[in-house]
């Protein structure tokens, strides 16, 4: 406590004037001198040398001598939650928070500390106590914000994630919810009221089943990339990461999760494990090459040995693709250059084809095989001057490592 002494004799407390100061706010002053001190026990002794009244307090009117009561209105506000870390944020009076920044500048002060600090540090070491829990400013899964003018708790519950691969074992399933277009998602004829463009994605099946162990108010999947409605996403599975909003739960049977989507006929995961919100963005920018299972139509048909000659021709052509048609609506129309990585023929018979091609990120499988009206060149349809049609496009992995 010499160290708080010491910056305290030099201060001419005579310029506080007649205001008197509580024991924490006046400790507060030289809250940022020494370690290992509350600021209550500060003041305590820096009023041997200070000639000032203790009450009633000018800055915080009291605000310090009810942080017991703060932190119990805290604790109940926080009962229907399961969590295992939090921390404690405030909204002090403006004018309390202007009083204490005059006093520093009167007293010519560098090292005071403000009492939102110290209101959020103080009610956080009682809740903490009270709950056995562990205070985390870094990453708390709730945050208990505390309106000190009105005895008021404002609970904001961080959202809840999960990682895994998911395989998509049907057609016509698009990865996210996907609103009906005529209506954007209100409920019309088009879509049976309903809302939307198909009947489940991806992210449905997943998260309700997770929604039903957590009782989450919502949901979002976020996958590395996402392959076409028309697609199945099969071999290991596509990376993905779900959020729950505001989870009641956090901790359930992930086994019996996992074991209720698998038997949906839709979709499978290969399980579920916790994950960050931080792990959100680097999985959405991963750009990984991806492997594709494609039956194709000729027409006319070209024979198998003529197919297997120009696919290697193919793999070793940059390849230009202008935004496709189909997208163009929605996404900038321009030219993007891909490569193929490997392709064979996996067999042909009649007009009918068969390849299994390994592609860059990002690169329209679909339009690599039809041309797409001359938007991606070269295309195999132009290579083989036929019309080719895919029947078929399967994801068969996403080379994640």
């Amino acid at each position: 406590m010499d160290e708080v002494l010491a910056a305290a004799r030099v201060v001419d407390f005579s310029k506080a004037g007649e205001r008197t100061l509580c024991d924490a706010c006046l400790g507060r002053l030289f809250g940022k001198v020494g370690h290992g001190y509350t600021n209550e026990a500060r003041g305590r002794a820096v009023r041997t040398i200070a000639p000032l009244g203790a009450d009633p307090c000018w800055i915080c009117e009291g605000l310090t001598s009810r942080y017991e009561d703060l932190a119990d209105l805290v604790v109940r506000q926080l009962e229907p939650w399961e969590f295992a870390s939090f921390c404690i944020g405030s909204k002090i009076d403006p004018e309390v928070a202007a009083r204490e920044e005059s006093l520093w500048a009167e007293l010519s002060l560098s090292a005071a500390e403000p009492l939102k600090a110290e209101v959020n540090r103080e009610i956080g070491k009682r809740v903490s106590e009270r709950l056995r829990k562990e205070a985390d400013l870094a990453r708390p899964e709730v945050v208990a914000v505390v309106d000190t003018v009105f005895d008021h708790v404002d609970v904001q519950v961080n959202p809840l994630y999960l990682r895994g691969r998911y395989r998509k074992l049907a057609r016509g399933v698009p990865q996210t919810r996907w609103p009906c277009r005529r209506c954007m998602g209100k409920g019309c004829a088009r879509c049976g009221g309903t809302g939307k463009m198909y009947p489940t994605s991806v992210e449905e099946v997943i998260a309700a089943e997770v929604m039903r162990d957590s009782g989450g108010t919502g949901h979002a999947l976020h996958g590395m990339g996402r392959e076409d409605v028309d697609a199945r996403m099969i071999g290991r599975g596509r990376p993905f990461i779900v959020e729950i909003k505001e989870p009641r739960r956090r901790t359930f049977d992930l086994a019996a999760v996992v074991a209720r989507i698998n038997g949906s006929g839709t979709v499978e995961v290969d399980g579920l494990v916790p994950a960050r919100g931080s792990d959100v963005v680097p999985l959405k920018e991963d750009r990984v090459p991806k492997t594709y299972r494609i039956l194709l139509r000729m027409a006319p048909p070209v024979e198998e040995a003529k197919l297997k000659k120009t696919l290697p021709v193919l793999v070793a052509e940059p390849i230009a693709q202008r935004t496709p048609e189909r997208v163009v609506h929605r996404r900038a129309d321009t030219t993007r250059h891909r490569r193929l990585l490997a392709a064979e023929v996996v067999g042909v018979e009649g007009d009918r084809a068969e390849l299994r091609v390994t592609a860059e990120a990002g690169t329209y499988v679909k339009e690599w095989v039809h041309g797409d009206h001359g938007r991606t060149r070269p295309s195999l349809a132009e290579r083989l001057d036929v019309a080719c049609e895919v029947l078929e496009l399967d994801v068969l992995d996403v080379h994640d490592g």
